[in-house]
């Protein structure tokens, strides 16, 4: 009923430096896969960009207003 020590044996993974062949499957059908991303997520894209873009429009708006106004 002791314990007997068990042998674990590990599995080391490495890359091979002469290996070109590693990041094949990121670039691959990479215009569909953004298609599909975009597609997906649409909604939450809108959502996103339309408060930066445009507080960034309002803040150039201003910005120029202001420049006009101390011409005159």
């Amino acid at each position: 009923m002791g314990k007997q020590p068990v042998k674990l044996k590990a599995v080391v993974y490495a890359l091979s430096p002469f290996q070109q062949k590693i990041m094949t499957g990121l670039w691959k059908d990479l215009p569909e896969k953004i298609h599909h991303k975009v597609s997906e997520n649409w909604i939450s894209t809108i959502l996103l960009l339309a408060p930066v873009i445009g507080t960034y429009s309002y803040a150039q708006h201003y910005q120029e207003q202001e420049k006009l106004e101390h011409r005159f």
